[in-house]
């Protein structure tokens, strides 16, 4: 089956270079008409300029993307444009890497407000748009710093765990308006990334071999609420899982009764993926109330 976004309009963020370009320019070679934001307007007008003149069709934005007016205003010149917004990919960024220890704290904040505030900024700005045409494909870019860690990047890591939980909790209100979210997890060589990885990994992570996840996850039978792990052209799922734990009740209900029953609260066996924060309560009250001999 071909994937096609013929007439589609999409806006990737942070496109005018690295994976956000890539992402524009996949997502052109698909039919979407395309909004190049990048903060860089020269590397914004270049990267619009490619789609153009390869038949496409594209403009280019120079929002800040931390800054909601600015936003809404781009939405406002898309809407003018096309009449439609069908496609957000939220993909700018920056780094300040340091020690969490040598860091300040305005160094985490700005991190924060690019990666987390300003991918709610332009999920904001396109919401009610998405809803109202009942469709619409979001995604977002998380990492395996937040996932996993990354020694300096405790303000990268917050923001981009912070997407996982903005994700988790838009698939569940946007599903009847066929609005799917979802994020991706790249491994990529690119200006941000240059130093990290040996030369001959970074030469093999192109942002390129990246991009067909973010074809994916915007295409009409995209899924809904999935971390894509994605580099080099190999592809995974990350996915949380919880243990099936231990009840303490009825008299043991204490550190000490934790620290006793550790290894069966810590035990894989029975482990579950959960779709809501409410499916966790609702596994704790059914394990409290078999230890009480309560019926639920």
């Amino acid at each position: 089956m071909t994937i096609s976004l013929k007439d589609q309009v999409a806006i990737v963020t942070g496109a005018g270079r690295g994976l956000g370009r890539a992402h524009a320019l996949a997502l052109a070679e698909r039919g979407a008409k395309i909004v190049i934001n990048e903060l860089h307007e020269a590397d914004a007008a270049s990267t619009a300029a490619e789609i153009t003149d390869n038949g496409g069709d594209a403009i280019a934005c120079g929002a800040n993307v931390a800054d909601l007016q600015q936003v809404t205003d781009m939405v406002a010149q898309t809407l003018d444009r096309w009449g439609r917004i069908d496609i957000l990919v939220n993909n700018a960024g920056i780094l300040r890497d340091k020690t969490f220890a040598k860091m300040s704290m305005d160094d985490f904040r700005l991190v924060i407000d690019v990666h987390l505030v300003g991918s709610a900024n332009c999920t904001k700005a396109v919401w009610d748009i998405m809803r109202e045409q009942n469709y619409g494909r979001v995604v977002f870019t998380t990492s395996s710093s937040g996932l996993y860690g990354n020694f300096g990047q405790s303000n990268y890591g917050a923001a981009k765990m912070g997407l996982v939980g903005l994700m988790n909790t838009l698939h569940l209100e946007g599903a009847k308006y066929d609005i799917r979210v979802n994020c991706l997890a790249p491994a990529a060589g690119t200006a941000m990334t240059e130093g990290l990885f040996p030369p001959e990994v970074f030469d093999l992570l192109t942002p390129e071999s990246v991009s067909p996840g973010v074809v994916f996850l915007s295409s009409q039978d995209a899924p809904s609420r999935v971390v894509l792990a994605a580099g080099g052209g190999a592809f995974a799922v990350y996915k949380g899982f919880e243990t099936d734990g231990s009840s303490l009740l009825p008299d043991n209900n204490s550190a000490e009764g934790l620290a006793a029953a550790w290894p069966a609260v810590a035990s894989e066996d029975g482990m579950q993926e959960f779709n809501s924060g409410f499916e966790q309560a609702t596994k704790f009250a059914r394990k409290n109330a078999n230890k009480l001999g309560i019926k639920l």
